[in-house]
């Protein structure tokens, strides 16, 4: 006997949204942890690294305003009036 097929009650649920830019912001939040780490593993300089943590940090965070800009333009729904 086989496992339990689909039934249209499994078909119609449906999972939540993915917030696509919080799983994006923690990947980059994981590497600007993770490169200095490897940099100071390789013979970096601690100021070098700290330097190219705050740089991947400042990075970051812009990315981060940009995308969460860009979602909400395009939530908004189309004006009638084209703006200038």
């Amino acid at each position: 006997m086989s496992g339990p097929g689909p039934t249209p009650e499994r078909d119609r649920t449906t999972r939540p949204a993915r917030d696509t830019v919080t799983d994006l912001v923690r990947w980059a939040a994981f590497s600007c942890l993770l490169v200095p780490v490897v940099l100071l593993w390789c013979g970096s300089s601690l100021a070098g690294a700290a330097g190219v943590a705050c740089g991947l940090a400042a990075v970051t965070g812009a990315c981060r305003l940009l995308m969460r800009r860009s979602q909400r333009a395009a939530a908004r729904p189309p004006s009638e009036s084209p703006e200038p």
